[in-house]
C-alpha cells in the first residue's frame, strides 16, 4: 500500500462499499420489478458476458464471468431455456458452437449497459477535466488490483 494514505481514507473505504452493496442491490431490485424478473443477476452477467457484439464460446463465456465450465453448461442451458440465449453452430464447423443473444437478450443486456452508463455519467457529474482523469486512474487501480487478486 502507499505510503501517503488520504486523511479520510475509512470514509473513502466506507464509500466504495457502500457503492458495491448499493450497485448490486438496486440491480437486483430492478431485475425483479422488470418484465425480466426470471433471471438474477448471475444471469445477467452471464448475457453481459456474451455481449450483443461478439459471438463466444461457453469457455470464453465462463473464463470471464468465473465459473465453471459445468456451472457454465447449466447456466447456459437456463438463460436458453428462457429464451436469452441461443446456440450458433458455425457453418464451416459444425462441432463449433457459439453463444448469442436472442431478441429478448439483447433487450436486457442494453438496459443493463444503460444502468452502467447511467453510473459513470453521474460519477464524472460535475468534474473538472484534471478530476475525471484521477477518477480514471483510481478506478484503474482498482481493476489491476482485482485483476491480480483474481490470478493469485
Amino acid at each position: 500500500m502507499n505510503e501517503t494514505v488520504p486523511v479520510n481514507f475509512e470514509s473513502l473505504n466506507g464509500e466504495l462499499v457502500d457503492v458495491f452493496n448499493n450497485v448490486m442491490w438496486i440491480e437486483e431490485a430492478a431485475l425483479k420489478q422488470s418484465d425480466f424478473s426470471d433471471i438474477t443477476l448471475k444471469d445477467m452477467h452471464t448475457i453481459d458476458a456474451v455481449s450483443m457484439y461478439s459471438e463466444k464460446s461457453a469457455s470464453q463465456v465462463a473464463k470471464i464471468v468465473h465459473l465453471t465450465p459445468s456451472a457454465m453448461t447449466t447456466a447456459i442451458d437456463k438463460l436458453v431455456d428462457k429464451g436469452y440465449i441461443e446456440r450458433r453452430r458455425s457453418n464451416k464447423d459444425r462441432r463449433v458452437v457459439r453463444l448469442g443473444l436472442t431478441h429478448k437478450g439483447r433487450v436486457v443486456y442494453r438496459a443493463h449497459q444503460g444502468f452502467h452508463r447511467d453510473l459513470t455519467h453521474n460519477l464524472l457529474k460535475d468534474m473538472a477535466p484534471q478530476e475525471t482523469v484521477i477518477v480514471q486512474r483510481a478506478i484503474h487501480n482498482l481493476v489491476c488490483y482485482l485483476a491480480n487478486v483474481i490470478k493469485h
